[in-house]
């Protein structure tokens, strides 16, 4: 029997890593940060299709090898387990997953784009003495610079997946898209949950939202952002005033496209208890 797979990405800073920490309560369910499995298609793709190889890879043994490569990181699972893979790249491959894994699902953890970088923000503000690798050097002199380089459609920790997501949200596999937006799934993780077994086809599990375990020490300390993928023991929604400067969150306020009916013409399904 075939393991089951579903699909986590969506934006920065915006839940995965508490969904994720959630979800691996339930035994039958895998889940973590992000995995290397969305670099290693692209690693793959590339040899694929180099001008010397790409005759003897037809789309049979393409499919083959792709599926043993996701079937090999996580050999471990026994079958009646469910693979969540976590990568914020997924939101550009939705034509591949479609092909892939059809019965698969891809959940979107969504949030406002001013709150990512002020969550962002904050952490540096968190870790003074160290210097984050998600900035150049050059582009660590201001947070209107850093939140520049966070919005570069190229490469930026926010830009690129947001980008990516607008992809998917207007694109032909739309209807695939689960999206979690970050208020309710803090301010109400129980009923975020049930609607989000229901929408995959999975039975009821009874979490603990007072006793959650996630950590990433080695993961964080070399990024130079510790504490980034920590997860707080008890899942609340604490109020607070953003830390950027006005003129930089009225700038980014208006993105927030899966808010708005008349934006959503595929009928992206929205959790929101």
């Amino acid at each position: 029997m075939p393991l089951k797979y579903h699909f986590i990405s969506g934006l920065p800073r915006s839940g995965s890593t508490l969904l994720s920490a959630l979800l691996r309560q339930n035994p039958r369910f895998i889940a973590g940060m992000s995995s290397p499995v969305s670099p290693l298609f692209n690693n793959m793709f590339k040899v694929m299709n180099s001008h010397e190889l790409k005759v003897v890879f037809d789309e049979k043994r393409r499919i083959s090898m792709l599926k043993n490569l996701v079937d090999s990181f996580y050999a471990e699972a026994s079958p009646e387990q469910v693979v969540f893979d976590t990568n914020r790249n997924w939101t550009g491959k939705m034509a591949l997953l479609a092909k892939l894994y059809p019965d698969s699902r891809i959940i979107c953890c969504v949030r406002g784009l001013p709150w990512i970088i002020d969550s962002v923000e904050k952490m540096l503000a968190k870790n003074p003495l160290y210097m984050s690798n998600i900035f150049k050097p050059e582009r660590d002199n201001s947070v209107y610079k850093r939140a520049e380089s966070l919005m570069n459609a190229d490469n930026g920790l926010i830009g690129l997946p947001f980008n990516t997501l607008r992809e998917a949200w207007f694109g032909d596999f739309a209807k695939r898209l689960i999206v979690i937006p970050y208020e309710p799934l803090a301010q109400n993780p129980k009923g975020t949950l049930n609607l989000l077994y229901k929408e995959l086809g999975e039975k009821p599990f009874t979490h603990d939202f007072e006793n959650v375990q996630y950590d990433e020490p080695a993961y964080d300390e070399n990024l130079g952002m510790p504490g980034l993928h920590k997860v707080r023991e008890k899942v609340e929604y604490k109020e607070r005033k953003p830390a950027i400067p006005p003129d930089l969150y009225n700038k980014y306020a208006p993105a927030a496209f899966w808010t708005k009916p008349e934006t959503n013409p595929r009928g992206v399904t929205i959790i929101q208890p």
